[in-house]
């Protein structure tokens, strides 16, 4: 059989907890479909040679709310083998929201994360105000390693605000209270 791609002898971390080993990893139709001593041939061959090859890493708490919107690499974590990053994490997002709120969000992300004002008014290029037009602008941008998003507590509280007054100060509900968000068009 002939293989899309084969790593060569590379010391194999496969994330199990085992040891690393000297292996090949044969990959076809951007699956892995082997890993061991591989002797068929390949349209593409690297060597590993002295590498580690590993699965991709998730970085399950990262600060790239406002950082998504105009960097592709989504650097620092593309740059040491991260492949998913997930957002949102504190609480704190860039959705929902209307123009009246721009500056105090950027504040707020100054403050609770950090994250240099003039950079986010500098880089986010607003062109969404609900939760899901959000998810629908990241989708549609370019981006060389995955992401995935938590929704914010902006999201409850406009939802509590919605309901404030119709029938008096809403208590904790169970989930099935919350708007339920749609999958992004992407």
């Amino acid at each position: 059989m002939t293989f899309d791609l084969i790593i060569r002898g590379g010391s194999v971390v496969d994330g199990t907890g085992g040891p690393a080993r000297t292996a090949d990893v044969a990959v076809q139709a951007g699956r892995i479909v082997d890993i061991g001593k591989i002797t068929s041939a390949a349209a593409r061959e690297i060597s590993a040679d002295g590498a580690l090859v590993t699965p991709g890493w998730v970085d399950v708490h990262t600060h790239y709310d406002g950082q998504v919107t105009w960097d592709k690499n989504l650097a620092p974590s593309s740059w040491h083998g991260v492949t998913t990053v997930v957002m949102g994490n504190c609480g704190v997002g860039f959705a929902p929201v209307h123009d009246r709120d721009y500056d105090q969000l950027i504040e707020l992300m100054e403050g609770v994360e950090d994250i240099p004002g003039t950079a986010l008014h500098e880089g986010i290029a607003w062109g969404w105000q609900t939760f899901p037009d959000y998810l629908d602008v990241l989708s549609g941008l370019p981006r060389d390693i995955d992401f995935a998003t938590m929704a914010g507590l902006r999201l409850r509280a406009q939802r509590m605000r919605k309901h404030r007054g119709r029938d008096g100060p809403k208590r904790h509900r169970s989930a099935a209270g919350c708007p339920r968000i749609r999958p992004s068009r992407g």
